[in-house]
């Protein structure tokens, strides 16, 4: 069984993903290209018929994938754009970008909908979130720094990664994170205390 097919897709569902993702016009055709690709792949890999229907999280049913990858790419341009200004850290677009839209590309795998309530798929008890997203930017040819990120940024890795574009995809990951779960009325990750 495979986790997922790398497939471009009809025109319609690469315009369909293009029209859907902010940021794709601060990338190079090519990795423009690769981003579409990559989000058609998952689509296509996966059970869901739209883009819109992609759920974030079981937990929070009504805010959507695309809703929240859109506010980690916005709030990801707005830290990268204070940390350049503010400490002199610059990020290159060309890798940035990728990880603030890739960074949840394995969700419409690992979750889908059965009689109109989110589940995870049997696939999300294999392997953990990251790793099967990381693996799909593998085989798409993205950078080292894309793909380690993407795979290690989860709340529950066993370590997570030590550069600037890491930080600033956990910041911007977490500020849409916990006010999706804060308005659903659960507890935030900030509130939430580890053992």
């Amino acid at each position: 069984m495979a986790f997922f097919t790398i497939e471009r897709g009809s025109p319609d569902k690469r315009r369909a993903v293009e029209a859907a993702l902010h940021g794709l016009d601060l990338v190079s055709s090519e990795t423009r290209e690769r981003i579409v690709t990559a989000w058609v792949s998952a689509w296509s890999s996966s059970s869901h018929a739209t883009l819109e229907e992609m759920p974030y999280s079981p937990d929070v049913d009504g805010f959507s994938l695309l809703s929240h990858v859109n506010e980690v790419v916005r709030t990801g341009l707005v830290l990268a754009g204070r940390a350049e200004q503010e400490w002199g850290r610059r990020v290159d677009p060309e890798t940035f970008v990728p990880i603030l839209v890739l960074h949840d590309i394995d969700k419409p795998l690992l979750f889908e909908r059965r009689d109109g309530i989110v589940v995870f798929t049997p696939l999300s008890k294999q392997m953990a979130h990251g790793v099967v997203g990381a693996m799909l930017l593998r085989d798409l040819g993205f950078d080292d720094l894309v793909v380690a990120t993407v795979s290690t940024h989860a709340m529950n890795a066993p370590f997570h990664g030590s550069t600037h574009e890491a930080y600033l995809l956990h910041y911007a990951d977490l500020f849409s994170s916990d006010r999706a779960f804060a308005d659903a009325g659960l507890t935030p990750f900030y509130q939430r205390h580890w053992a």
